[in-house]
């Protein structure tokens, strides 16, 4: 028994309940793909002046967390949002990291699937202000990433609503980087609730009509669109729009509210993932996705529907600071020896916020080892000034 804040700065009495899962790998082939995008963990040590320089990244552990990923089945989605890109991290320290994945990803006995965020991130919006500005940018980030060996994750630019870009602009670069591609890409629809300088993507503040357009696009050669990434956090909007895509490619959900859902699917279409939280709940995230892959929806829900309520405790509003709690987790279960974030993005959330995600982690069996999360959660808190009797 230790005392966590409640969110209306009361202090109440709290013992841990759940059952740990316990993380292994699949038992059947999966039938959903599923990319967890994961973050970068900090070394403390070499950090220096960490607001205004490149992160010192511990790459043992970084590695480390993604091995533990590959192990439970999932594929990797790298370098990206997740990864604090443009947020503390930077291009040359996202290209080291993918290249330092992709040569584990290869050696690692289960052969995963690993898609590579390519951006425009390295040039200053100033720079980007021409279609061909920002089809160089791109193109630059996306040849390295294919020399590394990664599948492109074309992610969404902050240069194109910089410039209030047409759909012709969006047209002339994607169009190029979709066709250039040596293997079918992933695109990547992320909405201004995780980043509000990309509101309006595609070209309209109206999702009806942006997402006429990318649809269009996708049709004009759908053999080299693996398949886009949709994170509105609108379950009805995905649904509509999975149903139009072309035979063949991927709805993959980034919606962190409405997974278990979009996943299981309606019977007739159904969601593949792309998920920031999965990193955060991959044990329960693997297993039930091999109970789906074996017809048992009952323990599909039982598994993930209890993780629903702790993503979107993670994502709530500011959406952007979600990563914060990613790295909570990771360092409760283990997976890293300090809870140190690039730029300092742990102070980004509040501690009644990481109580709550405690509670929520344990009631979902997600505090794989609940000593070693109690004694972690107790110093946080005394850093807090709440001390435990």
């Amino acid at each position: 028994m230790f005392t966590l804040p409640t969110a209306d700065a009361r202090l109440e009495p709290y013992r841990l309940t759940g059952t740990p899962l316990t993380p292994r790998a699949p038992k059947v082939p999966l039938t959903r793909t599923a990319f967890a995008a994961a973050h970068v963990v900090s070394d403390p040590l070499r950090e220096r002046n960490p607001w205004d320089t490149r992160p010192a990244v511990d790459w043992d552990a970084t590695l480390n967390f993604r091995q533990q990923l590959w192990d439970q089945g999932l594929g990797l989605a790298e370098a990206m949002d997740t990864a604090q890109r443009g947020m503390g991290v930077d291009w040359p320290t996202a290209m080291e990291l993918i290249q330092r994945t992709m040569r584990a990803a290869k050696a690692h006995p289960m052969k995963p699937r690993v898609a590579c965020g390519a951006g425009t991130d390295h040039k200053p919006l100033a720079d980007l202000t021409t279609p061909d500005a920002i089809l160089a940018a791109y193109t630059e980030q996306a040849e390295a990433i294919e020399a590394a060996g990664g599948q492109l994750i074309l992610m969404a630019s902050r240069a194109f609503p910089a410039i209030r870009a047409s759909e012709g602009t969006y047209r002339h670069v994607y169009r190029k980087l979709i066709d250039g591609a040596k293997d079918p890409v992933i695109l990547h629809w992320l909405g201004d609730m995780f980043d509000p300088a990309l509101k309006g993507y595609w070209g309209s503040t109206d999702v009806a009509k942006a997402s006429d357009f990318v649809l269009s696009l996708i049709a004009e050669n759908p053999g080299k669109v693996d398949g886009i990434k949709i994170s509105l956090l609108d379950q009805s909007q995905e649904e509509q729009f999975r149903a139009r895509l072309p035979a063949g490619v991927r709805l993959y959900t980034g919606d962190d509210f409405n997974y278990a859902p979009l996943i299981e699917g309606d019977g007739t279409h159904f969601s593949h993932a792309l998920l920031g939280i999965f990193a955060a709940i991959a044990p329960a995230a693997s297993q039930a996705l091999e109970a789906l892959a074996q017809g048992d929806s009952q323990t599909y829900h039982r598994l993930l529907t209890p993780t629903v309520p702790l993503s979107r405790d993670i994502f709530r509003a500011p959406t952007r600071f979600y990563k914060a709690g990613i790295a909570f987790l990771s360092w409760l279960n283990g997976h890293q020896k300090h809870f140190i974030m690039p730029a300092g993005f742990q102070s980004s959330r509040d501690i009644t916020h990481y109580a709550q995600v405690f509670r929520l982690a344990d009631a979902s069996g997600l505090l794989s080892n609940p000593d070693l999360a109690q004694a972690r959660m107790k110093t946080l808190l005394a850093l807090h000034g709440i001390d435990q009797d």
